[in-house]
């Protein structure tokens, strides 16, 4: 704990209300994949899974690593964040435009009610650039860490203005290029350059720390840098002004060597670690590397098969398999700190006070992560042998996962105080 430089973290305000929607919007996602199997043995482009994805990717994945990334801003960057007002405000403009969004996707209504939900989520996504700039401006340490976390809000605020536009499209439909095609372009951008980039700039701090390990090989981090985008912005305009091709499949090698940079890093990490026991959160990490990969390397038989199923594990994978077991793990590797930092940092060393591991229930991260590897093969499964009892019982899975991360989420935030 002593490598946590918890005297600069911000309000609880800044934090916990993104851990507790995002943990809510979890359930959500699950229980829809019970009561909507059949989603996911059809087309990508319906109402449905267009709601599905996006409380995934807003509801779930944004919602949480925004709680998480203006608590630890302040830790890389040793460095107060720039404004909890601001930070606090976009909890506010993502919600409401979330749930605007998704509302809207699920009977596919067409108009201002939609257009205003992607406008709060740009405006969310300025918001958090902006405290992003503001905070990182004055870091000193961490620069490859900085660079990634920077591109990444950067890449997220294209991304949502991207989906902004497809949302004024349906409506008013002035794009040139195929709806579709353009929303293939929306998808990969946040996901290679919002998610990808995030993960990738945290994980390089946070697995170190956690490890007790080291690596030296920064040029690694560089390249991972330099790669990762190299093959974003080849995919975006190729596939913009000539439009989505077989070639995708060489910007995807060029990603997957950047991701392959990054790895190959945070092994180094690991192999001089002086934590040599794994915990069960680390391997949920692991897990979730392992899910990124077997994405990529999907991806020829998501381009050349007919059907939709492989689709459906590729999506599958990179927001149930790879976000999804990243989070699950980080939770309790971060939230248990802002807690008992709340509770506990100014009576340390004066009366006896519980560790932050002691604030939430272990046993239920071990079965969590159980449950997790049993959801996650048994949906993947329904999904490749397109069975739809399979599928829902995969979902039934993902729903007790969900139930589990719940009780241990809201048990630390509503923690009460404990001294003896």
């Amino acid at each position: 704990m002593a490598q946590i430089n918890i005297g600069k973290a911000p309000g609880n305000r800044a934090v916990l209300p993104f851990y507790a929607t995002g943990a809510v919007m979890f359930f959500v996602l699950c229980a829809l994949l019970f009561i909507y199997p059949d989603t996911f043995m059809r087309h990508y482009f319906t109402p449905h899974l267009l709601a599905i994805v996006h409380i995934a990717a807003l509801g779930w994945g944004t919602m949480i690593i925004f709680g998480a990334a203006h608590q630890l801003l302040p830790v890389i960057c040793e460095q107060d964040l720039y404004s909890e007002k601001m930070a606090a405000f976009t909890w506010y403009t993502l919600t409401l435009g979330m749930i605007l969004l998704v509302t809207n996707f699920w009977k596919l209504t067409v108009g201002w009610l939609m257009i205003s939900g992607g406008a709060l989520v740009v405006i969310s996504a300025v918001l958090y650039l902006f405290n992003v700039l503001k905070t990182t401006r004055v870091c000193a340490n961490y620069s490859v860490q900085k660079l990634f976390i920077i591109s990444s809000a950067l890449w997220l605020l294209f991304t949502v203005t991207v989906g902004l536009l497809l949302a004024i499209n349906l409506k008013f439909s002035f794009f040139k290029q195929s709806h579709l095609e353009i929303l293939k372009l929306h998808a990969h951008a946040g996901l290679a350059g919002w998610f990808l980039q995030l993960i990738t700039g945290v994980s390089s701090k946070l697995v170190p720390m956690f490890l007790l390990g080291k690596s030296k090989k920064d040029f690694l981090l560089k390249w991972a840098f330099i790669i990762q985008n190299t093959g974003l912005v080849l995919f975006l305009a190729d596939g913009y002004f000539i439009g989505v091709s077989a070639r995708a499949l060489i910007y995807a090698a060029i990603v997957l060597t950047g991701v392959i940079f990054w790895l190959l890093y945070l092994f180094d990490t690991f192999k001089n670690r002086l934590r040599k026991k794994v915990e069960i959160l680390m391997k949920h990490a692991f897990l979730s590397f392992a899910a990124l990969v077997l994405s990529i390397l999907l991806l020829p038989a998501v381009y050349f098969s007919t059907g939709y199923r492989w689709t459906m594990l590729y999506g599958s994978l990179l927001f149930m398999g790879w976000i999804t077991s990243l989070i699950l793990g980080k939770t309790f590797k971060t939230l248990p700190f802002i807690i008992w930092n709340d509770n506990y940092k100014n009576l340390s060393g004066k009366v006896k006070v519980p560790l932050p591991k002691h604030l939430y229930n272990e046993k239920l991260t071990v079965w969590q992560f159980r449950l997790f590897i049993a959801a996650f093969l048994v949906f993947a499964l329904g999904i490749i042998i397109q069975q739809l009892v399979i599928i829902r019982l995969g979902a039934l899975l993902w729903c007790v996962v969900a139930t589990l991360y719940n009780i241990n989420v809201f048990k630390l935030i509503f923690h009460k105080n404990r001294t003896s």
